[in-house]
């Protein structure tokens, strides 16, 4: 099992309370605000807002005058939801791995299908392309108030919104350089817990505070009827304030969250002890409660966020449906939360795939573009290869540096990708595979095995051990053994048909967006319908790219 993220903090006793930025929004919703202030006890739920007209909203109250582009009320579409996703990566703007991956493709999807959908995510480093909406929030952490600002720029039919505040900008890119998660590889920040419920908190916020105008056919805050969607253990807390800070409080009554596991190696366990930093009532520690054999942070009797998540949203998914099956099959592959999600149930959906970026017909890295009609190389080059094979059979060169051009080169150049994976969530490479018409030689687990076809767009080697510690010569066997197999099939008819199947697939995202659609829909949030099938409005978004 890979390491769970940890970490430890100072434990304090604080009492509950959150604060609320309103921007500039409608009298109603400020009479709402205030109404709510004098209500709310200040052990229960603390306001305190601090907000001046930002540059685009100027421009909105011209449009109100008629002088702008969208009408002065807020329009809302003949269908669709309103979808907020929440999570600490966003391609292309931050990402480590398939999560950003994730949260960079399905939302443009989503959004193409009639939904007004939104992206919450930290704000690491000074993205030309996100403006100052200038409304701020004091939000709790611990035991003091936090000011976090949030910046916006709307890409792909898509709110994309990212938290500003120092515990993000001055850790990863802006001053130090350093990464998302932690100052180097499987090395946490000491106050993940602190950077990450002030994320969830401010992501609460986003929807009723923030007057966004850019979408033709959506104009103000989202307001309260809203779906959360919570990506990975880092989310974890998102539901339990929302039902501690908000619904306890009228509102966000008709709200609903759903959680979404990426990778249930990683769930934020964290000091037993560190609970009372989140400020949240005591009813929730049990869904926080968890004991393992580990010894990090502490031994024993922990916090575990992701088992939270899980307990407290009310459907839980993942990237795939036979990892959805692995999770529930026992403690191995379930990482010791698998009796939990028995409980709750697990829906696995596949991810799809960025078909923009990734595109052999119009790929800028690579010289010689092709598709499905087109499945050859230079003549030149395959005589070479063909001689240096020849000459070197027992030749292997590994390139392990992440080089975003050479990654394009490879995958249009090789006859076979080979991925020995011991988990699998969902996996993406092997989707960019297909899409090249580069078949998957593959183990069978997680989404391997509902994307790829043995025999029709690759080739299966069966399940790997999951212990880490060790190499199962078995293992190697499997991978040797069904290497040779596809190495056989190779410049055969067969090939050349596999090759066509795997072009010939829709990769994008427009299939699981629906299903998704489906499985927000059945939550029954007020004034939900099913969307439309659209096409994205806009093309892909380069700029930014911020790589660990």
């Amino acid at each position: 099992m890979a390491a769970l993220a940890t970490s430890q903090l100072v434990t304090t006793h604080a009492g509950l309370g959150l604060g609320v930025g309103v921007g500039d929004t409608t009298s109603m919703f400020r009479s709402g605000v205030q109404g709510l202030r004098s209500r709310a006890s200040p052990d229960t739920l603390s306001l305190r807002t601090s907000a001046r007209a930002a540059p685009r909203q100027q421009a909105h109250r011209r449009a109100q005058r008629g002088g702008g582009r969208f009408p002065s009320l807020v329009v809302c579409a003949a269908s669709g939801m309103n979808v907020v996703f929440v999570g600490a990566e966003m391609a292309p703007w931050s990402k480590t791995g398939g999560l950003g991956d994730v949260l960079g493709g399905l939302p443009p999807a989503m959004a193409a299908n009639g939904h007004r959908v939104m992206v919450v995510s930290p704000r690491y480093d000074q993205y030309k392309d996100a403006w100052d909406t200038s409304v701020v929030s004091e939000i709790k952490v611990a035991d003091r108030y936090e000011r976090v600002r949030f910046f916006h720029c709307y890409k792909r039919g898509v709110d994309r919104v990212f938290i500003d505040h120092p515990l993000f900008l001055e850790r990863v890119w802006g001053k130090t350089g350093e990464k998302i998660y932690g100052p180097d590889a499987g090395t946490d920040y000491k106050d993940n817990q602190l950077r990450f419920s002030l994320l969830c908190q401010a992501a609460l916020e986003a929807p009723r505070i923030l007057n966004l105008n850019n979408n033709p056919y959506f104009s103000g805050p989202y307001g309260e009827d809203v779906v959360f969607v919570c990506n990975d253990w880092h989310t974890g807390p998102l539901s339990s304030y929302l039902k501690s800070n908000y619904q306890s409080n009228g509102i966000y009554r008709n709200a609903k969250t759903a959680f979404c596991i990426h990778n249930i190696s990683y769930q934020g366990r964290f000091a037993f002890s560190d609970y009372p930093e989140l400020n949240l009532p005591e009813r929730f520690r049990s869904s926080f409660d968890f004991i393992d054999g580990y010894e990090k942070p502490v031994e024993g009797r922990k916090i575990n966020w992701m088992k939270a998540g899980i307990i407290e949203a009310d459907r839980v998914l993942t990237v795939s449906p036979y990892y959805a099956e692995e999770l529930i099959s026992g403690i191995a592959r379930g990482c010791e939360l698998d009796n939990i999600m028995r409980l709750t149930g697990i829906t696995g959906i596949v991810n799809g795939m960025d078909v923009s970026e990734w595109d052999p017909s119009k790929d800028k890295y690579i010289a010689t573009k092709y598709d499905v009609s087109t499945g050859t190389g230079k003549k030149k080059f395959e005589r070479m290869l063909m001689s240096a094979e020849e000459k070197y059979p027992d030749k292997v060169r590994a390139v392990v540096k992440f080089n975003a051009a050479l990654a394009h080169h490879i995958m249009a150049g090789a006859d076979l990708l080979a991925v020995t994976s011991r988990f699998e969530p969902c996996g993406l490479i092997q989707l960019q595979g297909m899409r090249y018409g580069t078949p998957c030689v593959c183990a069978s687990t997680g989404g391997l095995v509902d994307t790829v076809i043995e025999g029709k767009t690759g080739f299966h080697m069966g399940r790997l051990s999951v212990d880490c510690k060790v190499v199962d010569p078995a293992d190697v066997q499997k991978v040797a053994t069904t290497l040779k197999r596809a190495i056989k099939v190779v410049g055969t008819p067969a090939y050349e048909e596999m090759v066509r199947n795997c072009m010939i697939q829709d990769l994008s995202w427009k299939g699981p967006a629906k299903n998704w659609e489906n499985v927000l829909l059945s939550l029954g949030v007020a004034g939900s319908q099913p969307g439309i099938e659209g096409e994205e409005i806009a093309p892909l978004a380069k700029e930014n790219v911020a790589s660990p």
